[in-house]
């Protein structure tokens, strides 16, 4: 797991996922691309950020397997985006299509402060952001799964394993510019749980290249 997951998924996206996606939210082929770009990473780092902790990893490789191995049944082939998005566009019930509440999990509360980072960081305002959010965080948790069950991987599959891939790709996302200033404002860059102007300001600064 030695490439960036984030690059990694976002190649996965390309063509019709994200002419999907763009469909959904009402946006040209580049705000889309844009966005997903700014948006997979968050989604990323803060799943990296939960993993750090033994109990946290275990948390979250439990729920791959119990929510989202059969969506990821794309096999070595890759994930089955089609169906995963499908499942998501449609509104279906089923329980990996629960954006809302996989983003709550991901953010730990914090999935309205994120709305509005990307909104802020990517001119979609937070009401698209948190769409876009909801779209992606089942196909995110999907993508892992994958990687996780697929193929040969299961047998070895751990943890440990999701935790230590994970924070590999939370350490990328923070030595960023715009997708780690980004996530360091939406987890919190003053300590108060909330993103206030300062933040704002930090993360426009970070994703134009210089310093505020």
């Amino acid at each position: 797991m030695s490439a960036s997951l984030t690059d990694d998924l976002l190649n996965q996206l390309q063509g019709q996922p994200l002419a999907q996606i763009g469909s959904q939210l009402g946006l040209s082929e580049s705000q889309t691309q844009g966005a997903v770009s700014q948006a997979l990473p968050l989604l990323l780092g803060a799943l990296g950020r939960n993993a750090s902790q033994p109990e946290g990893a275990q948390a979250l490789f439990g729920a791959l397997q119990r929510d989202h191995a059969d969506a990821a049944g794309g096999g070595a082939a890759g994930l089955d985006l089609g169906s995963v998005l499908g499942a998501v566009l449609g509104g279906g019930g089923g329980r990996q299509t629960d954006g809302a509440g996989i983003l709550g999990h991901i953010f730990g509360g914090r999935e309205d402060t994120a709305a509005q980072g990307l909104g802020q960081s990517t001119g979609l305002g937070g009401g698209q952001a948190n769409t876009l959010l909801k779209i992606l965080a089942p196909i995110v948790l999907s993508y892992l799964a994958q990687r996780m069950f697929s193929g040969g991987n299961q047998a070895a599959a751990s943890p440990q394993q999701l935790g230590d891939a994970l924070g590999q790709e939370h350490q990328r996302i923070q030595q960023q510019g715009g997708a780690g200033g980004l996530l360091g404002a939406v987890l919190d860059q003053d300590g108060d749980g909330q993103l206030g102007l300062g933040d704002l300001l930090k993360i426009g600064g970070s994703l134009l290249g210089g310093k505020r």
